[in-house]
């Protein structure tokens, strides 16, 4: 009970942001970060509850990039409508990488999935007639409300729905893990014999939880690809995978909370060092430094920091 008070606190501060903060470029600083919360707590569900550590969930989220710009920009398909189509396309290329990946282990899940996302970035170099190859697509058509343009309202717009994304993918990932389903995860994660003793799947838990994890991350692409009006190969680089892991890491494995913070946190973080003549490139330095400190000293993560220093009772 106590958690959730926190939590709608948490959102009701975050929801009076845009009240007292008049400065557009932060306002984005806050979208970017609400983005990559999504997919570092959708991460999280598959390899902080599941125990299944894969490359896999920012090759969901360029795949909800690409499908939103093709469908806004190349069918017509209203962006409103193109956003969620992000989120099924996503959860489809889960189920493709799920499968073979449903019986390994370690090292191997890790190879699989990176090489998917190296076979997902050829295909969208190749494919330049429809993906715009290494250019990327342009120009994608923005959100609208009747005549209300969000482009023309200082991030105002997008804040909200980024926000509400946030929320929405927040209270589902909570619902997953407090359920049956989510304590499944847990027991496959921590004793594979006794998760099959107990008649549990090992397989298509497995299975399941990559597909359950990455549809908001397809949302969250396709969000992504309206809000900037730009898809570019960019989103698979391995700036942008070591990144949203660290946020997984130095957040804290299966919290959910943790990688939200840590999105938060390293978004303004990174940007900061960005604007420190000489690190520019540092600033991942840094932010793989601090992982190393978080993952020696401090095993949980912020989330659990954050419960050491908060008073007893309130955790």
């Amino acid at each position: 009970m106590r958690g959730s008070v926190i939590l709608a606190l948490g959102f009701a501060l975050l929801a009076l942001v845009p009240v007292v903060v008049l400065d557009s470029y932060t306002r984005h600083l806050f979208i970017i970060a609400f983005v990559y919360a999504v997919v570092a707590s959708n991460w999280d569900l598959s390899l902080g509850y599941a125990g299944l550590f894969n490359f896999g969930h920012l090759t969901f989220f360029a795949t909800g990039v690409y499908t939103t710009a093709i469908a806004a920009k190349t069918f017509g398909v209203d962006p409103w409508l193109a956003i969620p189509l992000g989120g099924v396309t996503g959860a489809l290329a889960a189920l493709i990488v799920a499968l073979p990946v449903a019986r390994l282990k370690g090292i191997y899940v890790v190879l699989v999935t990176f090489a998917f996302s190296q076979l997902v970035l050829q295909l969208i170099l190749s494919q330049s007639q429809i993906t715009g190859g290494a250019g990327g697509m342009v120009r994608i058509p923005p959100l609208e409300i009747g005549e209300y343009r969000f482009t023309r309202d200082f991030k105002f717009g997008y804040y909200y729905v980024a926000l509400g994304l946030l929320a929405v993918s927040t209270v589902y990932l909570l619902w997953l893990t407090k359920s049956s389903f989510g304590k499944s995860l847990l027991a496959v994660r921590d004793n594979e014999d006794y998760a099959r003793a107990r008649g549990i799947s090992v397989a298509r838990q497995r299975v399941l939880a990559l597909v359950l994890s990455a549809i908001f991350p397809g949302i969250a692409g396709g969000f992504f690809a309206i809000y900037l009006r730009v898809a570019a190969p960019d989103v698979l680089s391995f700036g942008t995978l070591s990144l949203a892991l660290s946020m997984v890491l130095i957040g804290g494995t299966a919290t959910i909370y943790g990688p939200i913070l840590a999105a938060i946190a390293l978004t303004f973080a990174t940007e900061a060092m960005a604007g420190i003549r000489g690190m520019e490139e540092a600033r991942f330095i840094v932010v793989a430094v601090g992982m190393i400190l978080i993952l020696r000293f401090a095993p949980g993560g912020l989330a659990r920091i954050a419960r050491s220093v908060m008073p007893k009772g309130r955790t």
